[in-house]
């Protein structure tokens, strides 16, 4: 009867300690920056991170049933915070490159596009390619794809380096900055919203860098990401992603996946 009790009495605590446990998990940080409209951004009545890489992040943590916490991040910032282990996952618009798989594991696609050109609005030139700027002071983000690509191409007289995109947008709508190259849905976004009246942008450009965005962590958790993968899965065949894409304004993806 005794034994039988002590049992019983170990089984209970066994239980209440998973129980607890799980109860009390530690929710997993999530890298995202403030300055990507409408992939990401600072909301400042919520004092939060929205955008559509968020509401991606959270339906994925609710599919595969774990729960996240946000924190805002520079761009240039992310992978050396995910490799440090301060945060848990990149959600932002960060495309998949050889490159930074080789540092990082990267879920399945989830979003495809290329760079966008803007211009001052009194500039209304057809602009189509690189070449069409050649002799010019440019910018880009640090960080991104784009950098390389132009200053590999050896037809600027400089290609100014900015941390966030609206400030090249600011420097192009100023008159310091020719032309500013950054994510074309971005672009799109700040455009279309008014929010800098004195540039546009180019319709007739052609992007030379297209790739993907989607979540990544380390290569180090190939549990979670199996668990981030098979929940991005299921949101792209119950029509969530699409949802979510939708809700943002996103034209289609460039794969048209």
């Amino acid at each position: 009867m005794r034994r039988r009790l002590a049992k019983l009495c170990l089984s209970s605590a066994l239980l209440l300690g998973v129980l607890g446990s799980a109860a009390g998990a530690q929710p997993l940080k999530v890298g995202s920056t403030p300055t990507g409209l409408p992939f990401t951004f600072l909301d400042t009545k919520t004092n939060t991170i929205q955008g559509v890489m968020v509401d991606l992040v959270n339906a994925v943590s609710k599919e595969a049933g774990f729960t996240v916490a946000v924190e805002p991040l520079q761009f240039s910032t992310l992978i050396p915070a995910l490799t440090a282990s301060k945060i848990d996952i990149i959600a932002a618009a960060m495309f998949i490159t050889p490159q930074r798989k080789e540092v990082v594991a990267f879920s399945a696609p989830v979003y495809s596009y290329g760079e966008g050109l803007i211009v001052p609005k009194t500039d209304t030139k057809d602009y189509t390619s690189f070449a069409d700027l050649k002799g010019e002071t440019v910018g880009a983000q640090v960080g991104t794809a784009f950098v390389e690509p132009l200053k590999k191409s050896g037809l600027f007289n400089e290609v100014k380096i900015y941390d966030a995109i609206p400030d090249i947008i600011r420097d192009v709508n100023a008159g310091r900055l020719k032309a500013g190259f950054a994510d074309a849905p971005i672009l799109a976004y700040y455009v279309k919203q008014g929010l800098f009246p004195g540039v546009r942008l180019v319709e007739t450009f052609k992007p030379t860098v297209v790739a993907s965005v989607g979540l990544s962590v380390r290569k180090t958790d190939p549990e979670l990401l199996a668990k981030i993968d098979k929940a991005l899965a299921k949101l792209k065949a119950d029509g969530t992603l699409q949802a979510i894409l939708t809700k943002w304004g996103l034209p289609p993806s460039a794969d048209r996946s």
